[in-house]
């Protein structure tokens, strides 16, 4: 009897303990209990400040989930697309980074690649006149293509050179910012009549559509991560590429030995990295914002860093993740009225990072039984085969 056939065959009881036994030694259950032990430990120094706990939590929930104190509809349901508009660049975001984590590449450049993506972007935006929907999708074209063609330039370089992509893509951060200051100073890249460093607002056919009306902020972007997401994992998932990538990074000399070109896994590797991060730049250019200033990118591409974390480098991972910190983000104003700190949001942020990187300190703290790598049906396989026994 196969172990499908024999999971089949389990009665209840069996099947919930199967479940119960690999959940509680899943990594995703350590991540909600590490999301869980940071909130508690944000309670105290939340204490410590002088604040109430209880009142500052409502008002992260009234400001990221929902506001039972709204006066209608309208506002009571507010927060959640906040949540989800503040979400959507740190999903796309989060899945560039991932997509090169899982090839064991740590891609720190995820500001550059938003900056070019926005560059990209917004030029057509400005520059192009084409019909409502096409000019959106050329201005996403470009994007990707753009952030992909930088990220790819370390990718180059790490494979031709050995050349260490960490320190690559941080400097190619830096490249990136100072040649957005330059072009913002040039009088092509400035809006008429200002003297702020911001481009002219990108042309309304370039802009994302919105899905609800004002004041909501969701815009056709939250759909653009959700396809991304599921073009992620269909990549690593069902493709042939996304196999030699996942081999890489597991082994890189098990997978060269195999057969596999390290180096064109590299170069790809790291343009689909700034594929997704010039679709998060153009998510800022012409959808938060519609236009471009020096701040595009702010801490998006950092952040990214802790979404891809917290997720594991999984595509739901991701998306729940950067949900996770819209919601922080979206509540964390409405928290700094009951005299919090803006600061407790970074702390809070932190400490699932820190968490989340020490697994075995939370298996410790809440006594959590080790991995064993069994599925569920292998686990119901196990407790047929002891009940056959006797």
């Amino acid at each position: 009897m196969t172990q499908q056939d024999t999971f089949a065959a389990a009665g209840l009881g069996q099947k919930l303990r199967a479940f119960c036994h690999v959940a509680l030694r899943s990594n995703w259950f350590a991540s909600v209990l590490a999301v869980l032990a940071a909130f508690l430990l944000g309670s105290l120094l939340i204490a410590v400040s002088g604040a109430s706990v209880f009142d500052a939590y409502y008002s992260m929930f009234r400001g990221a989930i929902f506001d039972p104190e709204g006066r209608n509809i309208q506002r009571q349901i507010l927060p959640i697309t906040n949540t989800l508009a503040y979400a959507t660049p740190l999903i796309l975001s989060g899945l560039g980074l991932g997509f090169g984590f899982r090839a064991g590449l740590f891609n720190i450049g995820g500001t550059g690649q938003i900056i070019f993506g926005a560059i990209a972007a917004i030029w057509v935006g400005l520059n192009l006149t084409l019909p409502a929907g096409v000019h959106l999708v050329v201005a996403l074209l470009a994007a990707m293509i753009l952030g992909s063609a930088y990220a790819g330039l370390a990718g180059f370089l790490k494979a031709k050179t050995g050349a260490n992509e960490v320190i690559v893509t941080i400097m190619l951060n830096a490249i990136a910012g100072l040649f957005l200051a330059y072009l913002l100073s040039t009088p092509a890249w400035q809006r008429p009549g200002s003297t702020n460093p911001q481009t002219p607002t990108a042309a309304e056919t370039a802009l994302f559509p919105t899905l609800l009306p004002a004041p909501f902020k969701l815009h056709i972007g939250f759909i653009i991560a959700i396809v991304a997401t599921f073009v992620y994992w269909w990549i690593l998932q069902r493709s042939r590429f996304g196999f030699e990538l996942r081999a890489v990074g597991a082994n890189a000399h098990a997978a060269q030995t195999a057969g596999m070109n390290i180096s064109r896994v590299t170069i790809l590797t790291l343009m689909g990295s700034g594929v997704f991060l010039g679709l998060a730049g153009a998510n800022e250019a012409l959808g938060t914002m519609g236009y471009v200033t020096g701040g595009i990118a702010g801490t998006i591409g950092f952040d990214a860093i802790t979404v891809a974390l917290l997720g594991r480098n999984k595509p739901l991972g991701i998306f729940l993740a950067g949900i996770l910190f819209g919601g922080f983000k979206a509540g964390g104003y409405l928290m700094q009225t009951q005299g919090v700190p803006v600061d407790m949001i970074l702390i809070l942020q932190a400490l699932i990072v820190l968490f989340i990187a020490a697994p075995a300190l939370i298996r410790f703290l809440f006594r959590l039984p080790k991995p064993d790598g069994k599925s569920v049906r292998e686990f119901v396989a196990t407790l047929a085969e002891k009940g056959a026994e006797k």
